[in-house]
C-alpha cells in the first residue's frame, strides 16, 4: 500500500508541470533591428566624431582675432601721430576780425593783403614788440610776406622757435629828405577816398589830397588794382586833374604846402561798385616823378 502511493506522487508532479505550462502567457520572441537603421546611425555618430575630431576651420571669430591682431600693431604705433610732429611744430596763425597785412608793423606801413576770418596763414617771425606776426602774405600765390597785427589774432604751434625780425624803416623815414639853406624839409601828403564818378560807361575813383609836408608836389602817379577782377591801371602826370562826370575837367599845376585838392584815378570801363580796390599814390616835387617823392597806400571795400 505504501509503494502505491510513492509512484503515484511523481506522476502528480509531472502532470500539475504539465498544466502550469500549458496555462501560461506566451513570450514574444526578441526583434533583431533593422539593419539599415543601424548603418545609417552608426554612419551619422562616425561622422560627429570625426568632426570634433578636425581642428576648426579659420571662422569668423578666428578671422576678426587675427584681423585685429594686425590693425593692433600700426595702432600702437600711433603712425598718425608722428606723421603730424613735423606739422605741429609750425607756427599758424587765424583772426577773429579781418586783419589788414602790411609791408611793416603798423598802419604807416604799405597795404599788402588781409588775413578774413576762417583763414589761416603760417607765422615766420615776430617783431620786437610781440604785437605783429611776419606771415605768408594770404592774397598771394607766391612767396610774398607781410606784418600781421595781433590785437584779434589766435596762435597755434610752436612759437619758441620764432625768430625775431626788426621791421623795415617807417615809410616817412623812406621819402627823400631835400637840404636846404635853412634846414631839412620832408614831402608829406595825406589821401582819402572821396567818391565814385562815371560819364559815358567809364567809372573812377575820386581821391582827396592835402600837402601836410613842408615841399610842394608837382607830378603824380596813381597805381589803381581791382582785387575783384584783377585788373590794374596807372597814371602818370605832371599836375592834378580832377574830372567831374560829363561837365568839366579841373587841373592844376601844383600841389602847394597846406593845399587841399580832388583828384581823379584811371578810369574803368565797368562799374567796380562792391569791389575790393587797392591805390598806391607816389607824387613828386619835381615832373616826371623826378625830385623828392612821397608814397601812400589806399585800400577800399567799394
Amino acid at each position: 500500500m505504501r509503494k502505491f502511493k510513492l509512484t503515484q506522487f511523481p506522476l502528480f508532479i509531472l502532470l500539475s508541470a504539465s498544466l502550469a505550462c500549458s496555462n501560461a502567457t506566451p513570450v514574444p520572441a526578441p526583434q533583431l533591428p533593422d539593419l539599415g537603421t543601424v548603418i545609417a546611425e552608426t554612419a551619422a555618430v562616425a561622422l560627429s566624431q570625426t568632426a570634433l575630431a578636425q581642428p576648426p576651420l579659420p571662422s569668423s571669430t578666428v578671422t576678426s582675432q587675427a584681423t585685429f591682431t594686425a590693425t593692433a600693431v600700426p595702432t600702437q604705433t600711433l603712425t598718425p601721430t608722428l606723421a603730424f610732429t613735423p606739422t605741429s611744430q609750425i607756427a599758424l596763425i587765424a583772426v577773429s576780425v579781418a586783419t589788414n597785412c602790411r609791408n611793416g608793423p603798423g598802419k604807416v606801413y604799405d597795404y599788402e593783403g588781409a588775413l578774413l576770418v576762417g583763414e589761416v596763414a603760417q607765422v615766420y617771425a615776430r617783431d620786437p614788440s610781440g604785437e605783429f606776426w611776419y606771415v605768408r602774405n594770404p592774397d598771394s600765390s607766391g612767396d610774398e610776406f607781410c606784418w600781421l597785427w595781433g590785437k584779434y589774432a589766435a596762435l597755434i604751434g610752436d612759437l619758441s622757435a620764432l625768430p625775431m625780425y626788426t621791421p623795415p624803416p617807417t615809410p616817412t623815414a623812406t621819402n627823400t629828405p631835400l637840404p636846404t639853406a635853412t634846414g631839412t624839409v620832408f614831402p608829406s601828403f595825406v589821401a582819402t577816398y572821396s567818391g565814385l564818378d562815371t560819364c559815358s560807361g567809364n567809372w573812377w575813383l575820386d581821391l582827396k589830397l592835402r600837402n601836410n609836408g613842408q615841399l610842394t608836389f608837382k607830378s603824380i602817379d596813381v597805381v589803381v588794382r581791382d582785387m575783384t577782377t584783377g585788373i590794374t591801371l596807372e597814371d602818370l602826370a605832371n599836375g592834378f586833374k580832377d574830372k567831374d562826370g560829363c561837365s568839366t575837367t579841373k587841373t592844376k599845376d601844383v600841389l602847394a604846402v597846406g593845399d587841399l585838392l580832388i583828384i581823379s584815378a584811371p578810369q574803368f570801363a565797368y562799374n567796380p561798385s562792391g569791389h575790393k580796390i587797392k591805390i598806391n599814390l607816389t607824387l613828386c616835387s619835381e615832373p616826371n616823378q623826378k625830385g623828392v617823392c612821397a608814397k601812400q597806400n589806399l585800400e577800399l571795400d567799394l
